[in-house]
C-alpha cells in the first residue's frame, strides 16, 4: 500500500526513536526527506545523517540521533503542520515563530527547502511542511 504523507511518517519516527532514546533510526529515503535531514543537523537536533544505497532503487537515510548531557532530549517536540488533505501557505511577511524563536518553522520555497529564518531572510513565503521545537 503506499504512502500518503511520507513526511509524517519521517517525523514520526524521529518522534518515537527520540522517546525511546535509540541512537539511529531508518527512513526510506527521498531527496525532500535528505533535505529535512540536513535542515535537523543544520539547526542542531540531530548529530549526522547519511544516505545508504541498499539493492533496491529507493535506499534508505539512517539518522544518528543526538541527546544531551543525562539524557536529555535535544528534540522536544515535532509536528506536521500542512498535509495532503489540508495544505498550509503563507507569505513572506506571514512565517510564524516557535516559542518565540526558540523552535524552527520549515517551509517548502520556490527556492526549496528551508527554515523560517532563512525564508524570512531571502524575502519568500510557501508551505509550512512542520515545526521542531
Amino acid at each position: 500500500m503506499a504512502m500518503t504523507d511520507p513526511i509524517a511518517d519521517m517525523f514520526t519516527r524521529i518522534r518515537n526513536a527520540n522517546t525511546a532514546f535509540h541512537e539511529q533510526v531508518d527512513i526510506p529515503a527521498s531527496k525532500m526527506k535528505e533535505r529535512l535531514a540536513k535542515i535537523f543537523k543544520e539547526e542542531g537536533f540531530i548529530n549526522d545523517f547519511q544516505v545508504i544505497n541498499t539493492g533496491n532503487s529507493q535506499g534508505i537515510i539512517r539518522i544518528k540521533m543526538k541527546y544531551g548531557p543525562n539524557r536529555q532530549k535535544i528534540i522536544s517536540g515535532i509536528r506536521r503542520i500542512s498535509k495532503p488533505g489540508l495544505r498550509v501557505y503563507v507569505g513572506k511577511s506571514q512565517v510564524p515563530r516557535i516559542f518565540g524563536g526558540l523552535g524552527v518553522v520549515i517551509l517548502s520555497t520556490p527556492g526549496g527547502l528551508m527554515t523560517g529564518k532563512q525564508a524570512q531572510h531571502k524575502g519568500v513565503g510557501g508551505e509550512v511542511l512542520g515545526y521542531v521545537w
